[in-house]
Order: C-alpha cells, then sequence, then structure tokens
C-alpha cells in the first residue's frame, strides 16, 4: 500500500487531493491502494480515513521523522521557506508533486504561455506568483526528480474560493448578473478531479518531462461561463454589462486579466479532460449543500450600493 503525504489536506485542492487518494482505487497492475497522511494544524474538520500529522507547515521539526512516504503531494506551499521547511522535515523523498501556479508566468510573455518560457513577476500576482516560482526553483536544485504543476483556475467540488458559487447565488435568486465589459475575456479553467487524475498519470509513468502546464485545452470566455452557471441552476442569465469605471474585483470573482497556457505536453499523457458543462453540474451539486464551506465576498453589497442603484 503505497504511504502519500499531502500538505494540508483540509481545504480545497489539498482536501480533494486527500479525499481522492484515500478512496483510490487501482486501474492498473502498476497502481496500488492508499494510505493518505494530511499535516496541517488540525483547525478544520478531516477527510474521513487519513492519518493527521498536527503540526504547522512553518515549524515541522521532527514531525515528519519515522515516515516513510512513498509519494509527497506539496499543496499549500507558497514560499520557498515553506518548501525548505518541508524539504528538511522529510527524511528522505521518493515521488514529489508540487502544485505550483501559473501566476510564474509574466504578463507581458506572449500566450499561450509554455513551459518553456523565462518565468518572472506578474503585476496581476505580485509576490504570489514570485514566490512560487522560488519555491520551484528550490525544489529543483533539491530534488530534481520531483513534478512541478501550474495550473489555471482550478474549479470544482469543495472549493472554497467564492468563484463560481457567487454565479450559483445570483442564478438562485434569480438576480441579473454584471458583467465586465463584453464578457470577451478568456477564463482557463481545470476541474480539481482532472488534476488528480494527471498526478495519477505521472506517478504511474514518470516521463521525463518534469515541469506541465495543466488545464482545460479550450479556454472559455466570461459570457460562456456564467451561461453554465446559470443553466445548473436551472435558469438563463439576464447580463448587464458593466464599463471600466468600476473595478472588475470589486464585483466579479476573477481578477482582470486575460491568459492562456500552453497544455500541449499534458494532453498529451491526458487527452480528455472534464468538459466545464459537466465539472460545473459537480461544483453546484456541492455548493448547495456547503454553502457555509465557503468564503463569501461582498459583490453584492458593490453591485447594489454602486452599480445597481444608478
Amino acid at each position: 500500500m503505497r504511504k502519500i503525504l499531502v500538505t494540508g489536506g483540509t481545504v480545497f485542492v489539498s482536501r480533494y487531493i486527500a479525499e481522492y487518494y484515500s478512496n483510490f482505487i487501482p486501474e492498473y497492475e502498476s497502481e496500488e491502494e492508499a494510505h493518505v497522511y494530511v499535516m496541517n494544524r488540525n483547525t478544520h474538520d478531516q477527510v474521513h480515513g487519513v492519518t493527521l500529522i498536527k503540526c504547522d507547515k512553518n515549524n515541522i521539526g521532527d514531525k515528519l521523522r519515522g515516515y516513510d512516504f512513498d509519494v509527497v503531494i506539496a499543496v499549500n506551499i507558497y514560499t520557498l521557506d515553506e518548501m525548505k521547511n518541508l524539504l528538511d522535515g522529510l527524511e528522505n523523498v521518493r515521488d514529489f508533486v508540487f502544485i505550483s501556479s501559473s501566476a510564474v508566468y509574466p504578463e507581458t510573455l506572449p500566450q499561450p504561455f509554455s513551459e518553456e518560457q523565462e518565468c518572472g513577476p506578474n503585476s496581476i500576482w505580485g509576490n504570489y506568483g514570485v514566490n512560487k516560482r522560488k519555491a520551484e526553483e528550490y525544489l529543483i536544485s533539491r530534488v530534481p526528480q520531483a513534478y512541478i504543476l501550474r495550473p489555471p483556475c482550478l474549479y470544482g467540488r469543495m472549493n472554497n474560493l467564492y468563484r463560481e458559487g457567487f454565479v450559483f447565488d445570483c442564478a438562485l435568486v434569480e438576480r441579473p448578473f454584471y458583467i465586465p465589459g463584453d464578457g470577451s475575456m478568456k477564463l482557463q479553467f481545470f476541474h480539481v478531479n482532472d488534476l488528480c487524475r494527471f498526478i495519477d498519470i505521472l506517478l504511474r509513468t514518470h516521463p521525463e518531462q518534469h515541469i506541465f502546464n495543466v488545464g482545460n485545452r479550450e479556454p472559455e470566455d466570461i459570457n460562456s461561463f456564467v451561461k453554465e452557471c446559470y443553466k445548473v441552476a436551472g435558469m438563463s442569465p439576464d447580463i448587464i454589462r458593466v464599463g471600466r469605471e468600476h473595478a472588475q474585483r470589486s464585483y466579479f470573482p476573477f481578477h482582470d486579466y486575460s491568459y492562456v497556457l500552453d497544455v500541449t505536453k499534458m494532453c498529451e499523457l491526458m487527452p480528455e479532460t472534464m468538459p466545464l458543462s459537466k465539472g460545473l453540474k459537480d461544483s453546484y451539486k456541492w455548493y448547495i449543500a456547503n454553502q457555509s464551506a465557503v468564503n463569501k465576498k461582498t459583490y453584492f453589497e458593490y453591485i447594489d450600493n454602486y452599480i445597481a442603484k444608478k
């Protein structure tokens, strides 16, 4: 039985990964069932069936000593220091997967962004992308066999970020939807289950490529995204356009930043990904039963006070 350590394990991506592997059913002879360990401060409910290693990622010390993990999946690691703490705490490293970010690509590069392009500061994401890149570089220097994944907008069940959930809320109360500009801005999505499926492929096949952009091959524009969210809620949106006099993040859950990743290398290993329509059905079903788990923002208040009243 494989021993898998997931850093975090209580919120969105790390929680989904922990649950995915705690219920893992092997499809290939080279795969094994998993014993999942999670490393967190125990401030949230834990996934059923996992083994908790209680510690702060900034103060790991000897908490990981005595464990012999086959796989480490680092999800909630955001800085070089956090990566160093984790690697210093591990006695040995075999397979290692780091969930990084597409924020490592400067917005000034030609698109779609490819893995071979030089990384650097991105003015939209600021230090988040810079710190993720520093963590990547340090990981490669110490664990050259590690795999690094750079996703765009992750979505799906357990998403505690108020993204698709906000659009669902608008549909549920039959509100019109206020869209930035003409709604043509592109968004590239990737369902969290596809992220897990791709991790499976990496661990099974161990390709020579070690850095992968991941995501759906085709991006969606804002109009399509909103219409799909309303559709799964059984509604059709009454769309109202909003001009640039209003900061987009005041009333809409994505930055005013359109970018696309080249996911050719991922698609060579995993040609099919979940269509957005299917993924949003999964999101909606979870959201209806778990709204209290989502960190809701004040988009409604801004819209009512500064846009709709005019």
